[in-house]
């Protein structure tokens, strides 16, 4: 194995990989973030006294849990394309070629997959929040944005920790199907370096350790977030 082909500058391809490692970071790091945030909205929505919410929060979960990521990619790579050249030709009469830029499909399809899991940890993580809490808050008089803001969620937040941790694992895996649409990620600049080295092993395993050392970093922030959340508790 030569590992020179992974050295710096012009001779090397050690710079393309990190690059590329820190694209799939971005993307993860968006992408997850645009869960958390559709999490948040279909939690609310299935826990929802008013059934047309709940009925569609629930479709939602159902479709993005039910179908692969990758058809989700190429759906939204190829309907997006689809829809913003009928937009434009029938707004602007342009006729050309549109697209997405690559990594807002790639955030998208991401973010989408993994808010579907994150609806149901932070739905769980409500549910599991104790009956007395809930009837606490009442007694005190709180409102209910009070009693959300300062009861629940804290609690709820605590006890989805694990479960959003998990997501973000497989989110940051996930990263590595949007190579199929041409983004220069790290699965994608290994594959690029491999077909010009003819070194597959080498670069592959390269971008094992990168995504190893991504994962190992991020979930030490976790951890340490679930021991914050935790002060208190433990006994």
């Amino acid at each position: 194995m030569d590992l020179s082909i992974l050295s710096f500058g012009a001779s090397g391809w050690g710079d393309e990989m990190l690059v590329g490692a820190g694209m799939t970071f971005a993307v993860a790091i968006s992408s997850y973030a645009l869960a958390l945030l559709i999490g948040v909205v279909f939690a609310a929505c299935k826990l929802s006294p008013i059934a047309p919410l709940r009925w569609f929060g629930n479709f939602y979960t159902t479709v993005f849990r039910g179908v692969p990521e990758l058809l989700i990619i190429y759906l939204v790579f190829f309907g997006g394309e689809m829809l913003l050249r009928s937009v434009a030709e029938g707004i602007f009469g342009y006729d050309g070629y549109i697209s997405l830029p690559l990594f807002v499909t790639g955030m998208l399809c991401i973010g989408l997959g993994a808010g579907a899991f994150c609806t149901e940890v932070i739905r769980g993580a409500v549910l599991a929040v104790p009956k007395g809490q809930h009837e606490a808050s009442e007694v005190l008089g709180l409102s209910s944005w009070e009693k959300a803001y300062f009861v629940i969620f804290p609690q709820a937040l605590r006890i989805a920790l694990p479960g959003l941790a998990n997501v973000w694992q497989v989110t940051l895996k996930e990263t590595a199907l949007i190579s199929v649409i041409g983004l220069v990620e790290v699965m994608r600049a290994a594959k690029i370096a491999s077909g010009a080295t003819h070194q597959p092993f080498t670069f592959y395993m390269y971008a094992a350790v990168l995504f190893l050392v991504i994962t190992s970093v991020t979930n030490k922030g976790f951890v340490r977030a679930e021991r914050w959340s935790n002060k208190g508790m433990e006994r």
